[in-house]
């Protein structure tokens, strides 16, 4: 970096970490198109449409991690000064944490996680955090050439990735790569800001200490540990992690929405081919959630149908989730293999169900139904991720080891991630008519030998680790104990039952309350009857008195 630190800075009221500050060679990747972009990509995408509070965008998520990550590297700098953390390390991790979602595309991850897959899939793996690094280097060639070396490119690119591989600071600091996307534990400064933040913004009352955790961060043995008395804090920033994801993340109106944006860009792909840009970046920088109103703007014939699912979007004419069920972790494979659109409609079509109506089975097709099955978890799968932290006392502040289950609490769940399997159909009149038939496959399931043993295995501590005092088993902590399942038969565990609480009847079209009222007030303008002016019905003795008793306007 060839640019010397200026004293001025530029202040940002941030509504989550008050007043942050940016020196102008920060503010210099700030001030271009590439960085100004994330401006006009929703930080929560769709969520926006269920919680009116995520407003909040890419752009101030990125002054906050760049923030978080200045402020990590200069705690380890001033507390462990034989680490030999230099200024020009800090500027590199702090422009990493600025530009880690350079990337990100229109509604966030329905973009890379979604629609790229469907939209490309002879298309190498792709993700924003490729594309990130593509724009990094767009934005560095066109407008910041002259301040930064080709080896410091190189050094954000690997902080912004994780991969402390692909450069030679990876070798002496390895830490320094666990500060903005730790891949070893999944702490780092980019989890602090999103939480925080979209706490804030949905309206979940959270405080979790991010500043006690940069402040009790401690380098030891090349890995970034924490003091053992902020483990309920790790503990809790994991939970809430997963508590996003079920509540906010994956609501089940936001997913029926992401959906609809699915089939609208599926459809508007064939002929405006936008995919294509995620390899250009002169292109690319134009792909903003304005999408939806370019989209919605064309005039063509053949994007019609897609502008015919927006306008059912802008009037809350939504797909329907008509049941959902929380599964077993390990069943994944198996329910995506049994529980699909085809079987449902087959089942639908043939099993003879009770109470539906005929001319919707005749109509149904694969086309209309909708399986969705998403991961839950703490952020490491089902394995206990206080396990894959290492933490140290004051008395011994040099010594990092993994916490015991008696060391942070014996009241944890004995998994850590699960799934939940949703059905959605695209029409509300198929509500019930799907529901009864993805209740048949689950009946019709196939069970799996009666005595097969399925067995989830929790990494065990490496033999190198101080021992501890033997304690009784117990499958309560998820430390490391291998938990066995032996005759669990598939169709008859509560995760293969009906979901007593969203039972339809089967001829059941709708319960939306906006559809409902909607319709009951169609039928009462079409029944209504014009009042005679000069013979108005006769008022109500209740209602002339309490005329009688009100003041006058």
């Amino acid at each position: 970096m060839t640019e010397d630190l200026i004293p001025n800075k530029r202040i940002f009221k941030d509504p989550v970490h008050d007043y942050v500050e940016y020196d102008p060679w920060i503010c210099s990747f700030i001030d271009t198109p590439h960085f100004q972009r994330l401006r006009y990509v929703k930080q929560l995408g769709i969520s926006y449409h269920v919680y009116p509070g995520a407003s909040h965008n890419r752009f101030e998520h990125c002054l906050g991690v760049g923030h978080l990550a200045r402020m990590m590297a200069q705690h380890l700098q001033k507390s462990q000064p034989s680490l030999g953390i230099t200024n020009e390390h800090i500027r590199c991790v702090e422009l990493a944490g600025l530009c880690h979602d350079l990337g990100h595309g229109p509604w966030s991850h329905v973009w890379d996680g979604h629609f790229i897959p469907k939209a490309l899939p002879n298309h190498p793996k792709w993700s924003h955090e490729q594309a990130s690094e593509m724009m990094f280097d767009d934005m560095v060639k066109k407008y910041r050439s002259h301040a930064i070396s080709p080896e410091d490119v190189e050094t954000v690119k690997a902080l912004i990735s994780g991969r402390k591989e692909r450069c030679k600071l990876g070798k002496t600091m390895p830490f320094l790569f666990e500060i903005v996307a730790n891949d070893l534990n999944g702490i780092d400064v980019d989890k602090f800001d999103y939480i925080a933040r979209d706490c804030h913004a949905v309206g979940e009352k959270r405080n979790i200490a991010m500043t006690r955790l940069i402040h009790s961060a401690r380098v030891i043995d090349g890995q970034i540990c924490y003091d053992i008395k902020d483990a309920n804090t790790v503990y809790e920033l994991f939970y809430t992690r997963f508590s996003l994801h079920k509540n906010i993340y994956n609501h089940k109106t936001t997913r029926a929405i992401e959906y609809m944006i699915m089939d609208v860009l599926l459809i508007a792909q064939k002929h405006m081919k936008f995919a294509e840009y995620i390899d250009i970046p002169e292109k690319y920088l134009h792909l903003t959630d304005d999408l939806f109103h370019r989209i919605h703007m064309t005039e063509s014939e053949e994007l019609a149908p897609a502008r015919k699912i927006i306008d059912r979007i802008e009037r809350r004419d939504l797909y329907r989730q008509v049941d959902y069920k929380i599964m077993d972790w390990d069943d994944k494979e198996f329910c995506q293999a049994q529980i699909t659109p085809e079987a449902i409609v087959h089942a639908a079509k043939n099993a003879n169900l009770e109470g539906v109506e005929q001319s919707l089975v005749a109509e149904l097709t694969v086309d209309h139904v909708i399986v969705d099955v998403s991961k839950m978890h703490y952020g490491r799968g089902v394995a206990n991720p206080i396990y894959q932290v290492k933490f140290y006392s004051k008395h011994e502040p040099n010594v990092c080891r993994r916490a015991e289950s008696g060391d942070v609490s014996l009241l944890m769940p004995e998994k850590f991630g699960e799934l939940l399997l949703r059905i959605y159909t695209k029409e509300e009149r198929f509500m019930g008519l799907v529901q009864s038939a993805y209740r048949h496959v689950l009946r019709s399931l196939p069970i799996p030998s009666e005595t097969a043993e399925i067995t989830t295995i929790v990494p065990t501590p490496p033999a190198t680790e101080a021992p501890s005092t033997p304690t009784a088993p117990t499958p309560a902590f998820g430390l490391g104990v291998p938990q066995s399942r032996a005759s669990r038969p598939f169709g008859r565990t509560p995760s293969y039952s009906d979901n007593q609480f969203t039972t339809l009847p089967p001829n059941c079209q709708s319960r939306s309350p906006s559809r409902i009222s909607s319709r009951s007030l169609k039928r009462t303008r079409e029944t209504s009857v014009e009042l005679d002016i000069d013979n108005p019905p006769p008022i109500r003795k209740s209602m002339r008195l309490a005329s009688a008793s009100s003041p006058a306007k």
